[in-house]
C-alpha cells in the first residue's frame, strides 16, 4: 500500500513563508510525477505546482514566481516552498503522485495541509 504524508502547514501573515513537505512510502517502483494542488473553502480544487520525473516544473500563474516546487528522489519527497504569502493563498493543500507500485500505476494523494495567511 502506497501513502502520502503531507507536513508543514500553518498559519502565517501576509509576506511570510512556509515550506510543505510530502513523502510517499510503501512498494514504491518509480513515482513519475508528484505535484500540490489547493482548495479554498467555496472553490474548486486547483493544481498549484508539480514536477515531472525529469524535474520539470509547472506553475499556476498566480504562484509564479513566489512558489517553488523541488524533490528529493532519494526520500520519495517533493516539497512546495511558499515565499510572499498572500491570503488569497489560504487553502487545504494537497500533495499528489503519479506512482508505479507493486499493485500497479495509480493517482494518489495526501491527507491535506491547512495553510492559513492572515494578519
Amino acid at each position: 500500500q502506497v501513502q502520502l504524508v503531507e507536513s508543514g502547514g500553518g498559519l502565517v501573515q501576509p509576506g511570510g513563508s512556509l515550506r510543505l513537505s510530502c513523502a510517499a512510502a510503501g512498494s514504491i517502483f518509480s513515482i513519475y510525477i508528484m505535484g500540490w494542488y489547493r482548495q479554498a473553502p467555496g472553490k474548486q480544487r486547483e493544481l498549484v505546482a508539480v514536477i515531472s520525473r525529469g524535474g520539470s516544473t509547472n506553475y499556476v500563474d498566480s504562484v509564479k514566481g513566489r512558489f517553488t516546487i523541488s524533490r528529493d528522489y532519494d526520500k520519495n519527497t517533493v516539497y512546495l516552498q511558499m515565499n510572499s504569502l498572500k491570503p488569497e493563498d489560504t487553502a487545504v493543500y494537497y500533495c499528489h503522485a503519479g506512482i508505479y507500485a507493486s499493485m500497479g500505476v495509480g493517482d494518489y494523494w495526501g491527507q491535506g495541509t491547512q495553510v492559513t495567511v492572515s494578519s
